[in-house]
């Protein structure tokens, strides 16, 4: 049994703890989370090596599977740790050194909460405690989002929070289903067990994958079940913003687990369901992301719709459940995530700081996430685009036609930030000093993703073919479980 599975959960958890006892140095705070961010990012690089060679496992209190609790850690997973770890590091670097933790109380537990939840969640080999770690994740990134307070944000909070008890609910009425059906809520259990399951349960195992979906769907702001990402990132502060560029991945990496262990396009049960479902609704999701931006005043509305633009692109990926389609599907995902963290934290210094550095790096995030050559975002898309040559014209028509958009939109914005004369703005900037440390980080991770495409994308390949052929996922805990 590899311990080490559990340390991504384990590590802040225990930070958090520890930041009640130093509430009344944030020093010290700032030293610990830091600290403890980069030992995580350490620890993520760890699992994802070992998770390389193989699927690992870890049984808390040493019960076998179905009865105990497992964690796995593959390579989708470790992708995960790694990324938000990462992202964490980055995000924490803005947060210190423009003071944001001051507007409110307790930023340093909530945002390590934050990092447990979804740690948890990508390490979990356990649809209950798949539930557990999102409830977590609700938890703290509610207290986050309201963090510095304000009308609006407590508005958009409030509504973010309605969002995600509904899907809340729907988890707990679909994991129930699946129990009554199976008896059992381990992934790989059920993996092994649905193919057989009676044709008189056929129905009832439809209805509870239809409602894990659109908890998914939920997660990953979906259409029709979007409406909570626009209000709830535009009025985010932004290095929560930023951080949450990853939280929407949560319900990707859900549908890409369940897509492709539990519910396989060729489960005779379900069948290409889940597949006939996101397809159209993902064309929906980038289109609608697509106007978003087009129609956007200020910059964080404009960075939350090229989040649900990107979103919809990302999930049109996943959703042709092919090696191929989700290796693309991969590295777009770790695209998008620092595209978008990338601009929200350029919308926390431009109200205060726009000089030439800062367009510099407005440009090379913008050009990013609108998937323009020669950065990662065109790799990306182009990469999308390659997989899902069946679906041409349709796909490739929503894909390309939002792409314009999107840079139209971006372009728009950047010459109403660095181009209109704004004399009190510049005032501004000249006296207070706001640091795009953390920004050219995101730019740098940007230009490392595109320098480094083909390594990368030959690991997420193979940790695609991994996902679509999960027969060692399954054996792994079989042969690494405890005896029973």
């Amino acid at each position: 049994m590899n311990h080490l599975i559990i340390s991504p959960i384990l590590l802040p958890a225990v930070l958090a703890g520890l930041m009640v006892l130093v509430r009344g140095s944030l020093a010290l705070q700032r030293a610990l989370t830091l600290m403890g961010t980069i030992a995580l990012l350490g620890l993520a690089l760890q699992i994802a090596a070992q998770a390389s060679a193989g699927p690992q496992s870890y049984f808390l209190g040493n019960w076998p599977v179905p009865f105990g609790i497992a964690l796995v850690a593959d390579r989708l997973s470790a992708l995960m740790l790694v990324l938000t770890a990462g992202l964490g590091v980055i995000v924490l670097i803005h947060v210190i050194s423009t003071g944001w933790e001051r507007r409110g109380k307790h930023f340093h537990t909530l945002f390590l909460f934050q990092l447990m939840g979804l740690n948890g969640a990508f390490l979990t080999g356990d649809a209950f405690n798949l539930f557990v770690f999102f409830e977590v994740l609700l938890i703290a990134s509610y207290g986050l989002m309201v963090h510095g307070g304000g009308r609006e944000r407590l508005r958009a909070g409030v509504q973010y929070v309605a969002f995600n008890l509904l899907g809340s609910s729907l988890f707990l009425i679909a994991l129930a289903t699946i129990y009554a059906v199976t008896g059992t809520l381990n992934m790989a259990d059920l993996a092994t067990k649905l193919p057989d399951l009676p044709a008189a349960h056929t129905a009832l195992l439809r209805v509870a994958a239809v409602l894990l979906m659109t908890v998914f769907a939920i997660k990953a702001a979906m259409v029709p079940l979007q409406f909570w990402l626009p209000a709830t990132y535009a009025n985010a502060p932004a290095p929560v913003a930023a951080l949450f560029a990853v939280m929407t991945k949560v319900g990707a990496y859900a549908l890409i687990r369940f897509g492709t262990l539990v519910f396989p396009t060729d489960l005779p049960a379900t069948g290409t369901l889940i597949q006939d479902l996101m397809q159209p609704a993902a064309l929906i999701t980038m289109a609608v992301g697509a106007f978003g931006v087009l129609g956007s005043r200020d910059l964080p509305k404009l960075v939350a719709f090229s989040a649900l633009g990107s979103m919809g692109t990302l999930l049109l990926a996943v959703a042709a459940f092919t090696p191929a389609a989700t290796g693309a599907a991969l590295y777009y995902l770790i695209h998008s995530t620092l595209a978008m963290a990338a601009l929200f934290l350029i919308s926390d210094i431009t109200p205060h700081r726009r000089d030439g550095l800062i367009a510099a790096l407005y440009m090379v995030a913008a050009v990013a996430m609108a998937g323009m050559p020669p950065l990662s975002g065109f790799i990306g898309k182009l990469l999308i685009l390659d997989a899902l040559r069946d679906q041409a014209p349709l796909a490739w028509s929503f894909i390309l036609l939002s792409s314009l958009l999107t840079m139209l939109g971006l372009a728009r914005m950047g010459s109403d930030l660095f181009w209109k004369d704004d004399e009190p703005e510049r005032a501004s900037s000249r006296t207070t000093p706001f640091s795009p440390v953390a920004t050219g980080l995101c730019v740098a991770a940007l230009a490392a993703l595109t320098l480094g495409a083909g390594p990368i994308t030959a690991w997420l390949t193979q940790a695609a073919s991994d996902l679509h052929a999960p027969a060692a996922y399954i054996e792994g805990l079989k042969l690494q479980g405890p005896q029973s």
